[in-house]
């Protein structure tokens, strides 16, 4: 991997509910080629964003018109290619990873959840499909680039890595899957000079835990169990995982990263 600039610096934060003074990573991913999937909103978009302001070029993807439209309209995301992908289907993974002329960094955060219509096999044949399969669909594509580049992959998890959800079998599933396919491509794609690591969030804002965090009950009692005492913000996730593709996180690899405000930590 060539060599990344990492500057450590201590200043006051810009975040509302950080206090006193924190480091600040400053990132420079300059000349090199990030895809996003799942780019266009939520963590991806975050993830996106966060890479642009790190100088590097940005593909994003997205899978509905709708989703797609706004983020062109955006001017947050100005300066990122915004596509259309279903990480479904493997023909159009293959073409779009294959168009690129340069790959060095691939971040998996197309995902969806389904809840209580997960006990339907189909219902969950979808969200594992689109969760766990496309993962490995987009990196068994960009595996050749990635070699050329001896670049990085990292996967969008969940503390739910770690335990089950009695209305969400398939998302449950799916991001245990995603920790061991973690492991098992960091060993596999490891010869190839590629690192493959994860994060795992806990409860982020996003649209998909929108259903959460506007149910009083169910959001006190998701605050109740978070030592950081917050819902964490998209940047919050996109931070660490600029980090596992930087040169700080070169020796990093098959690793999962808990992003969770410490609510795994909680008995």
């Amino acid at each position: 991997m060539r060599p990344v600039g990492v500057c450590f610096g201590i200043g006051p934060s810009n975040h509302a509910n950080r206090k006193g003074t924190t480091v600040n990573f400053q990132f420079d991913f300059s000349g090199r080629t990030v895809l996003v999937t799942g780019g266009a909103s939520g963590i991806g978009g975050a993830t996106a964003r966060a890479f642009r302001a790190a100088g590097a070029t940005v593909i994003a993807t997205g899978l509905t018109a709708e989703e797609i439209g706004a983020a062109r309209a955006s001017g947050d995301f100005a300066g990122i290619e915004i596509r259309t992908l279903d990480v479904a289907d493997r023909a159009a993974v293959d073409v779009l990873v294959t168009s690129l002329p340069a790959l060095d960094y691939v971040i998996h955060c197309a995902g969806m959840i389904l809840r209580d219509a997960e006990h339907d096999p189909s219902s969950f044949d979808r969200v594992i499909d689109v969760n766990l399969n496309g993962g490995m669909r987009v990196s068994s594509a960009a595996r050749p680039a990635l070699a050329r580049s001896r670049g990085a992959i990292v996967f969008v998890g969940s503390v739910m890595s770690y335990f089950g959800g009695p209305r969400q079998p398939a998302y449950s599933a799916s991001k245990g899957g995603v920790r061991n396919l973690t492991m098992s491509l960091a060993a596999a794609y490891a010869a190839d000079g590629i690192r493959v690591n994860a994060v795992a969030p806990g409860w982020v804002i996003t649209n998909l835990s929108r259903g959460a965090r506007e149910n009083p009950e169910r959001s006190a009692m998701i605050m109740s169990r978070t030592p950081i005492g917050r819902w964490a913000e998209p940047s919050d996730i996109a931070d660490p995982i600029l980090f596992l593709c930087s040169d700080a996180a070169r020796y990093m690899t098959g690793t999962m990263m808990l992003v969770d405000g410490g609510y795994t930590s909680v008995g």
